[in-house]
């Protein structure tokens, strides 16, 4: 009996030593209840003290500024009109009319192929049709003195339409010996030689438009409100340091990319000097007039999981709200929604809070700078 005494008395002392460790660890289950009547204690609602102290934050105000486009892109050169220069038929090359880089205007000969063939069965087939326009002639007297037939006087007029065809047919073939230039331009390296023996689609040049240069480029989706023709364009090159080659948008495309989320745009640059050569890599620079916009200090952008986030200040209560980012510049953002002029965000701090927070605001933030 006594050992078993002993037991007891040592199995209620170790929890008791366990009971003391827990709540020794356990600060808030000492604090004695509050009296009835009294004030719940921080942290009522939710159970947190965090939810309910106030935190020292420094706000700025949304402005509504003239805000102006500011779009830098990287793009490539295209000639004005290019296309490489092939024959429709197979047949030997018998003259090269056309010097390495040569400038040529519109209709003039590239290329000449063996055309005597051509030439012989286009000769065959207007003897053909002159035998029937005769024959054709002699029918309709013989017909209006009804010596003839009306359908032998129909089917000799077929006759003479089916070898009017003949001869037009011939005529192209003896065209086709013949290659010249589609528009003007300048033709690049000769592929052939007089002698060759080319067949259709052989590339026997290239001739590229290049008095004017099209400059195709990608801009995030955010901009496309403010695209439209007739923008002005600047474009640079590493070939030419210090050189400014400019333009303006001619056109923007009709469909936005899914996967990148951009759009691309196509601008047109005078190229006289002929500096600029199809396929160079620019960087371009686009521009517009200020518009107005929302603009609140850069500090106040909280990005998270790709999407873009700002405190707002609403009696004293940190709110969180989705936005959206449009044009930027040194110090400052756009926001195209969650936002309007007036409200207040937070700029500092906005690392010790979360949404529903109360807040302490401090003084304003300087305000924004002018138009840029």
């Amino acid at each position: 009996m006594p050992r078993r005494l002993l037991t007891i008395v040592v199995v209620l002392a170790i929890a008791a030593a366990l009971a003391y460790v827990y709540v020794s660890r356990r600060p808030e289950l000492m604090a004695a209840p509050p009296p009835a009547g009294a004030p719940a204690a921080a942290g009522g609602r939710g159970g947190g003290a965090f939810s309910q102290r106030q935190v020292p934050v420094v706000t700025a105000a949304v402005q509504q500024l003239p805000l102006s486009v500011q779009i830098e892109a990287l793009g490539t050169a295209r000639a004005n009109e290019a296309v490489e220069v092939t024959a429709k038929t197979g047949n030997i090359v018998t003259a090269v009319r056309f010097d390495e880089g040569q400038h040529v205007r519109r209709g003039e000969v590239l290329v000449e192929l063996d055309g005597a063939q051509a030439r012989a069965d286009l000769a065959a087939a207007e003897a053909a049709l002159k035998e029937s326009q005769s024959t054709f002639t002699r029918s309709r007297d013989l017909f209006a003195r009804q010596a003839l037939s009306e359908s032998q006087l129909e089917q000799i007029e077929a006759t003479l339409r089916a070898n009017e065809a003949r001869v037009a047919s011939a005529q192209a073939r003896v065209a086709d010996t013949v290659i010249r230039a589609p528009f003007s331009g300048t033709v690049g390296l000769r592929r052939i030689s007089v002698g060759s023996l080319i067949s259709p689609g052989t590339v026997i040049t290239t001739l590229d438009d290049t008095s004017v240069m099209k400059l195709d480029f990608d801009v995030p989706e955010a901009f496309v409100a403010v695209l439209e023709a007739g923008l002005a364009v600047e474009a640079t090159s590493v070939a030419y340091p210090g050189t400014l080659f400019e333009g303006t948008v001619s056109s923007v495309d009709s469909r936005v990319d899914p996967v990148s989320r951009s759009v691309t745009v196509r601008a047109l640059i005078p190229n006289d000097e002929g500096r600029l050569k199809p396929g160079m890599f620019l960087s371009v620079r686009l521009s517009r007039d200020p518009t107005p916009a929302l603009v609140v200090p850069e500090s106040a952008i909280i990005p998270e999981r790709g999407s873009v986030f700002i405190f707002a200040v609403e009696d004293g209560i940190a709110v969180r709200r989705e936005v959206m980012v449009g044009r930027r510049r040194p110090g400052q953002v756009e926001l195209l929604r969650g936002v309007a002029a007036g409200d207040r965000v937070i700029v500092q701090g906005s690392q010790k809070i979360r949404d529903g927070t109360p807040v302490t605001e401090s003084a304003e933030a300087p305000p924004a700078a002018g138009p840029v």
